[in-house]
């Protein structure tokens, strides 16, 4: 590799790295629906293990 190429890859690197300390991004379209703001956390083992079994299968 050149020389360009490593400052590139160190580059990528250090921008990478920067993006793992930051919190994640809020969803902005509850910032505008008040709708979407109403989220359900009501999800038990069982749904989860339905939705789960339901993305193995195939229609």
């Amino acid at each position: 590799m050149s020389k360009r190429d490593d400052q590139r890859i160190a580059a990528l690197a250090k921008k990478n790295a920067a993006k793992v300390g930051s919190p994640p991004k809020q969803d902005r379209a509850s910032q505008f629906d008040p709708t979407l703001r109403l989220r359900p956390n009501d999800e038990d083992i069982e749904t989860k293990r339905l939705f789960k079994d339901m993305k193995k299968r195939e229609f």
